[in-house]
């Protein structure tokens, strides 16, 4: 029987997890008073601070799963930098890449005897020919939105309501009562981005196919599940719809796995046999060193040099100088051999499946109205009953309280999840009993907000 958990209850919680906070961390409360002299919302990414703590926690080491504050408390680390530590932190073999090329160069604005070997692996493993390298996802999503314009002769995009493709202006376009908006989350655009950009619902057929119908969009930028806003599944049948609407309309479907890269060693794509026309690979794919890849097949390749062919040579305006560095080229044929195989996956997947059942099972026992799902080694729980189907239906279910107060008090008991959502992400480090302390933790907390 599902019960209800009172707002008092959730209020209560907070006011005590908040305090508890404040008295284990004094280190960081005196570093972050110091460090507001000089930082942005006194932390060197604005968005730090957006755990929703009375303070920024700050980091004094972190190995494997496991991380260590400045106040010398350990933590269990299920966030793994937001998926960039995918792999853990520091990985051996990461580390002694690192320690290695790093002798020979950083970066040099040519490429290294890496690149051939690298770009074969991208190709068995993502079943793409072409790549290209950035120091960010969000640079690849930019890249890959230029070329698809320039090559389709076509200026709009269409996206997904509440996605999220890093830091791209033309993606922050969400549905206001039905009709397209700019995120207010966008700071400092001044370009109307309704005229640019198209915003459907995920999962929704019928508007895509109208949105498509014309004849005017470039690409259909996707992540094949959406990961922001919560996790939303997608529908039987969804993206053979989607790609089968993109190819009638002449839109090229582009498909950003960044945070789905966890779903196995093809990514979210490999797994369920999608067949874009581009992807983008960020985060994970030189072991949480800034870079990330985008690829193309063949088709959309010869597109792209018979556009070049009309081109002065250097006047793309596509790529930054670290792109494509020496250190990055290095990293990426490590982690692509080391993780990006079935083997290196199947004990991540086997525990993820654990951490899903007793999520569950401890949900159940205490009839919260509560929901997991879980894609590849990434799981998630939703403080709320049913699955949302689309981001609109999404966004109405997370930030609430209510998932401030389960954040906090697992983040006092030594465990750390996503802060933008209960996301969880199993890696080479984590263990069984790292599983079991998630579960017990879970469990606990749901005692304190169910009594």
């Amino acid at each position: 029987m599902r019960r209800t958990i009172s707002e008092a209850g959730v209020t209560a919680m907070l006011e005590r997890e908040r305090n508890l906070f404040i008295q284990r961390n004094p280190k960081s409360k005196r570093h972050s008073d110091y460090a507001a002299r000089n930082w942005l919302r006194g932390v060197p990414m604005h968005w730090m601070v957006d755990w929703g703590t009375p303070f920024p926690l700050f980091v004094e080491k972190a190995q494997g799963v496991d991380l260590t504050d400045a106040d010398g408390n350990t933590y269990i680390d299920f966030c793994l930098g937001d998926t960039g530590a995918m792999f853990g932190h520091s990985p051996p073999p990461v580390v002694e890449t690192l320690q290695r090329e790093g002798a020979n160069g950083f970066t040099t604005m040519m490429p290294s005897a890496n690149a051939a070997k690298v770009g074969q692996l991208l190709e068995n493993r993502f079943k793409l020919p072409t790549w290209q390298v950035t120091t960010s996802a969000s640079d690849a999503n930019r890249s890959v939105l230029r070329w698809c314009r320039a090559i389709t002769n076509r200026r709009k995009i269409l996206v997904f309501n509440h996605c999220y493709h890093g830091a791209v202006d033309e993606t922050y376009v969400n549905l206001d009562s039905g009709k397209p908006a700019a995120d207010l989350a966008l700071i400092g655009e001044p370009r109307d981005l309704t005229e640019l950009t198209k915003v459907v619902e995920f999962n929704d057929i019928p508007a895509l196919e109208a949105a498509l119908a014309p004849g005017d969009v470039a690409c259909v930028l996707a992540e094949p599940i959406m990961t922001n806003v919560g996790m939303v599944l997608p529908d039987e049948g969804f993206h053979r719809a989607l790609r089968e609407i993109t190819r009638r309309t002449g839109a090229l479907l582009v498909i950003d796995e960044t945070h789905c890269m966890s779903s196995g060693p093809g990514g979210y794509s490999g797994e369920h046999g999608l067949e874009p026309d581009g992807l983008v690979l960020g985060k994970p794919i030189a072991g949480g060193i800034p870079a990330a890849v985008y690829g193309f097949s063949q088709p959309v390749t010869n597109r792209i040099w018979d556009y070049l062919k009309t081109r002065s040579p250097g006047h793309s305006g596509i790529g930054t100088t670290l792109a494509g560095s020496k250190i990055q080229l290095a990293l990426m044929e490590t982690v692509l051999e080391t993780y990006f195989t079935r083997e290196a996956f199947a004990p991540l997947i086997a525990l993820a499946k654990k951490l899903e059942k007793g999520l569950s099972d401890t949900i159940i026992k205490h009839g919260a109205p509560w929901h997991v799902v879980r894609a590849g080694a990434r799981v998630e729980f939703m403080c709320c009953p049913n699955r949302p189907r689309n981001g609109g239906e999404a966004a109405k279910m997370i930030h609430q309280p209510i998932d401030m107060a389960v954040h906090h008090h697992l983040l006092n008991r030594g465990i750390i999840m996503t802060p933008f959502h209960n996301m969880l992400l199993i890696c080479p480090a984590t263990t069984a009993a790292h599983v079991d302390r998630m579960i017990e933790g879970l469990d606990h907390c749901l005692d304190e907000l169910m009594s």
